[in-house]
């Protein structure tokens, strides 16, 4: 009797211990893996222009069951000494195309894109836009000439949605109210930052404030194209008058 017991509890035992195994592998494999990774975020509140520093960034872990946003940093060194190219928030996740490699000198110079040169104009409350002209936004150029024989003034549009780098020696986005400034900061291709000097030695200039959403630029051959025929019809519709001189 107790020989046949210590046999059912064997059996039992081992039933038991195979049923555990079993359940504990079912587990495993259904369970997923934890492969999260760290990406760099903000910090504190990063303002736009600045080399970043490693007090001004943090790690946080990202969970392995998502993927990260395409360009994330992860790890510090990757983004300290790095120019912000945008105004970055607290917790925000930093990414290749918001910062730019710095290489020395000035902030500015590593916020000038690729192939483009940073050209300053002087300007006055006028020409500056009374002031509203912000780093960031995008302008026209207008070029005035005056004809010296005819004393008569000629105005077309030299070049069309231009980015201002900074306004004076500040670069920062921050300023929401308009201030009258001595120099605006532009970026131009070379062929285009030749023109603007050549417009500014031959007459004036006057800037124009663009809609942000407004990307589209005109052919200005186009645009004179249109506007020489109409003042040609202009001047053939006036009324041709004979006047009949009596013979003496």
């Amino acid at each position: 009797m107790n020989r046949r017991f210590i046999i059912m509890l064997s059996i039992a035992l081992l039933l038991s211990l195979l049923a555990a195994w079993v359940a504990n592998r079912w587990i495993q494999g259904r369970a997923v893996p934890d492969t999260a990774m760290s990406v760099v975020v903000a910090a504190v509140e990063i303002p736009f222009g600045v080399k970043l520093e490693e007090s001004q960034i943090k790690l946080i872990a990202w969970p392995g069951n998502s993927a990260p946003p395409q360009g994330a940093y992860t790890s510090k060194e990757q983004v300290v000494n790095k120019v912000a190219m945008n105004k970055f928030y607290p917790d925000e996740i930093i990414t290749e195309k918001r910062v730019s490699e710095y290489l020395g000198g000035s902030t500015l110079s590593a916020l000038i894109a690729k192939e483009y040169r940073a050209i300053s104009v002087r300007v006055d409350d006028v020409v500056g836009v009374a002031g509203f002209i912000l780093p960031g936004n995008k302008i026209d150029i207008l070029s005035t000439k005056k004809d010296r024989t005819t004393n008569k003034a000629t105005t077309q549009t030299l070049l069309q949605n231009i980015k201002v780098l900074a306004v004076d020696q500040e670069a920062s986005q921050e300023k929401e109210k308009p201030a009258i400034v001595r120099a605006v900061t532009l970026e131009l291709k070379p062929d285009q930052a030749e023109i603007m000097v050549q417009a500014m030695q031959e007459g004036t200039i006057q800037l124009t404030l663009r809609n942000p959403l407004d990307s589209v630029v005109e052919d200005t051959a186009v645009i004179l194209a249109e506007v020489q025929p109409k003042l040609v019809e202009k001047v053939r519709s006036r009324k041709r008058v004979l006047k009949i001189i009596p013979w003496l």
